[in-house]
């Protein structure tokens, strides 16, 4: 190699090594996985010998359980979202308050992680059903919880539960996906005795 090539590579090398240092690069923000949600479609469930029947979303399953103590107690479980709506029901005996006050608690028991915690009334008089809708915001373990009565006979209970660490960026677009399919549950829910 020449005198004369080895100086006009060390000019290039030169003139690439002051070049490049122009610019500053910064980190790319941490991101989440995309997912695809589907178009929400519901059918009604009606065959399992419960109390109650409401419209199911049609990408979730229902689970039930065969413990005699809770025989009307169902999941919802979505495979995909890697989340279930638990659900209980019992027979209101003169204690709705008692019921009603310990709904109370567990959602109130997420205070401590939640930025707030909203409540909406629902109420269907034609069906005799009426309820709440808790929204919990923040990094909780549950971000949506529901009760529903007839303040007579029957009382359902539902918490929405994500099977991993709650990250309330992470799971934002699943949970309010999940939420408007509590509020169809809600609205669609009807009495069978």
């Amino acid at each position: 190699m020449s005198i004369r090539s080895f100086k006009i590579l060390a000019i290039l090398f030169t003139i690439m090594l002051t070049g490049s240092c122009g610019k500053t690069y910064y980190p790319r923000p941490y991101g989440y996985f995309r997912v695809d949600l589907p178009k929400h479609s519901y059918r009604t469930i009606d065959t399992l010998g419960l109390p109650y029947r409401f419209d199911l979303p049609a990408n979730a399953r229902l689970v039930t359980h065969n413990n005699s103590k809770e025989k009307f107690w169902v999941d919802i479980y979505y495979p995909h979202l890697n989340a279930n709506i638990y659900c209980s029901y019992k027979a209101v005996n003169g204690n709705l308050f008692n019921l009603l006050e310990d709904t109370r608690k567990i959602v109130y028991r997420h205070s401590v992680r939640a930025d707030g915690i909203g409540e909406r009334v629902f109420s269907h008089p034609e069906k005799n059903v009426h309820g709440i809708l808790y929204d919990l915001k923040g990094n909780t373990a549950s971000s949506v919880q529901f009760v529903l009565t007839d303040s007579t006979k029957h009382f359902f209970r539902g918490a929405l539960y994500f099977n991993n660490v709650p990250n309330k960026d992470s799971i934002a677009p699943m949970a309010e996906y999940i939420r408007e399919d509590v509020i169809r549950i809600m609205e669609s829910l009807e009495w069978k005795k």
